[in-house]
């Protein structure tokens, strides 16, 4: 049977990172990105990053930055996978990983006029496409979902699907789109960036139902 994985993003506390592995959380992510409430400094980076067990990816979350900046906290901050969420170019992205030696997936924050199987074509090097809903005020992390029907059944690329995701969602969101992985946020969330365990727990209760 083909297993849904989960990424639990914009974690900020040991506590909360280690509860949604402890609920079977796939991956983990981590704000790079200074104009997001979530955003981690170095050394709340590094205290998740110890406290992860194996098996657990540790998505580093970053929007418009340099090769530099990305390579100045890989420095400091082991990551498994790069995940750019803001305008880079399919050139930006694999320059940038050839210089950290890693892989990435793209954010696309999807519009009525959005062509992802054009997305899908010029971002090749990406591991998948993440889905989000597009809005002007943020870069991600509104809490809002966006039209599924959008999203072309023979998109060449694995799908991670966000945007307002929640316990009471996104059964149906995997029964319709049939991502290879979910993510979420504000839908496990007490406030931005502090997560609640009941929420993840339920969470992860509707992907494994669904």
């Amino acid at each position: 049977m083909k297993r849904t994985r989960v990424k639990i993003c914009g974690i900020t506390r040991v506590e909360d990172a280690l509860c949604a592995v402890h609920a079977g959380a796939d991956a983990i992510g981590l704000v790079f990105y200074a104009s997001s409430p979530r955003c981690v400094s170095i050394a709340q980076a590094q205290d998740i990053v110890a406290a992860m067990p194996p098996f657990v990816s540790v998505v580093g979350l970053f929007v418009n930055a340099g090769a530099a900046e990305i390579q100045s906290i890989l420095s400091q901050v082991h990551l498994d996978i790069v995940q750019f969420h803001g305008d880079e170019t399919p050139q930006d992205c694999e320059q940038a990983c050839a210089q950290i030696n890693l892989p990435y997936y793209k954010a696309i924050r999807v519009k009525p006029d959005t062509n992802l199987l054009q997305y899908a074509i010029d971002f090749k090097a990406a591991k998948a496409l993440l889905l989000d809903a597009y809005t002007e005020q943020a870069y991600g992390g509104t809490g809002q979902p966006f039209d599924w029907n959008l999203i072309p059944q023979d998109l060449p690329k694995p799908i991670i699907l966000a945007g307002g995701l929640d316990a009471k969602n996104v059964a149906g969101a995997i029964q319709q789109v049939q991502p290879y992985a979910v993510d979420v946020s504000g839908g496990v969330e007490l406030t931005k960036g502090k997560k609640s365990a009941e929420k993840i727990a339920a969470f992860m209760q509707a992907v494994k139902e669904s």
